[in-house]
């Protein structure tokens, strides 16, 4: 929907999932008993019916459900906030009742934030706000309803405060899945190229990139080529970019163009990219978050699609230099059926931002 729609009254009903209501019924908010809520004590002079449950405490190792809906409809809204590490908690959506998941993603990397530090995020899908509060605005449509867990996979108790709102209402045939996969390699082998999505078999529609890109030389980082492999291709990609930058929509290495001395920070509708210590231009241990959303431009594919990106600095005599760095991304895509192949899930060790 957009804003010359929003006068338009349809039969689509809305609901919303919270700790509160967990299967987003109507009338079904709000009615913890006072004796099992998560802020008893904070509401132990009011009762049930004020706010008594407003998150869930999800103890070292465990995975609980935040949301178990039946019926066919669409999300629209996500909300969450956590405590704890972000790229240890384990976001899974599963559409129709399959067991296997179509999004599987840690949440910070999930919502662009792939370093577990704030960072502001102002973009049409993902909205990143003070002091962190992660937004996602892509429509998820399911047929038959959906369910939400998330994995806590540190070694303590975190907290999780979320709200996820959607409608009820008629889902068209040509409506696609959503999902999101990610991938983490640290460090990448020498000339290797990264892989951001493969293996994927479908009619679908590629909507999505974000990367954390944490650079382990000197140098610049970002000459390599992005490229999409679909419907048949093998050795050559039917689109290929001309480098990293020029993907997230920037150029010219991201520098600022008038003191020459540091990266210019961006967040804008479609693409965005954002500095992790340090900031100095051209320095390792720098560490990058970027952003870019297909919402104008969908890469659309009819059978099949794979996506790479090459790591490519600068050596000695003008040549490329191969990247050995620590990148991490996740794939946003849409595909006509709820489940499809989907890469090794690193464990703990694998996941660490170290």
């Amino acid at each position: 929907m957009d804003m010359r729609n929003l006068s338009k009254i349809t039969n689509a009903m809305t609901r919303s999932v919270s700790p509160e209501n967990i299967t987003g019924e109507k009338g079904m908010g709000g009615r913890t008993p006072i004796e099992e809520g998560s802020a008893r004590h904070a509401a132990r002079d009011l009762g049930t019916g004020w706010k008594v449950n407003p998150y869930f405490r999800v103890a070292a190792g465990e995975t609980i459900t935040l949301a178990d809906v039946t019926g066919e409809g669409a999300i629209n809204h996500i909300w969450m906030t956590p405590t704890g590490s972000w790229r240890m908690q384990i976001l899974r959506f599963y559409w129709d009742g399959e067991t296997e998941p179509a999004i599987e993603c840690p949440m910070g990397d999930f919502f662009a934030s792939p370093w577990g530090r704030y960072k502001q995020i102002s973009s049409l899908a993902v909205c990143v706000n003070p002091g962190c509060a992660f937004n996602s605005y892509f429509r998820m449509p399911f047929r038959k309803g959906f369910r939400v867990t998330l994995e806590n996979l540190t070694d303590e108790t975190v907290n999780i405060y979320y709200q996820i709102t959607y409608s009820l209402e008629q889902i068209a045939p040509d409506e696609g899945y959503f999902h999101a996969q990610f991938r983490r390699v640290n460090p990448l082998p020498y000339k290797d190229v990264y892989t951001i999505l493969d293996g994927i078999e479908g009619k679908g529609q590629y909507v999505g990139t974000s990367m954390g890109w944490g650079v382990n030389n000197d140098g610049w980082w970002g000459e390599g080529e992005i490229k999409f492999y679909m419907d048949g291709d093998t050795d050559y990609p039917t689109i290929c970019g001309t480098g990293t930058e020029d993907y997230f929509c920037g150029s010219y290495n991201f520098e600022n163009p008038y003191t020459h001395d540091c990266y210019e920070q961006f967040t804008t509708p479609y693409c965005g990219m954002n500095v992790h210590e340090p900031d100095r231009l051209y320095r390792s241990r720098a560490r990058f978050s970027l952003y870019r959303w297909h919402v104008t431009d969908p890469i659309r594919f009819e059978k099949d699609l794979a996506v790479t990106i090459q790591a490519l600095g600068w050596r000695s005599g003008g040549r490329y230099l191969p990247l050995q760095d620590d990148i991490s991304s996740v794939a946003y895509f849409y595909l006509d059926k709820p489940v499809c192949k989907r890469p090794f899930f690193p464990d703990r060790d694998g996941l660490e931002i170290i």
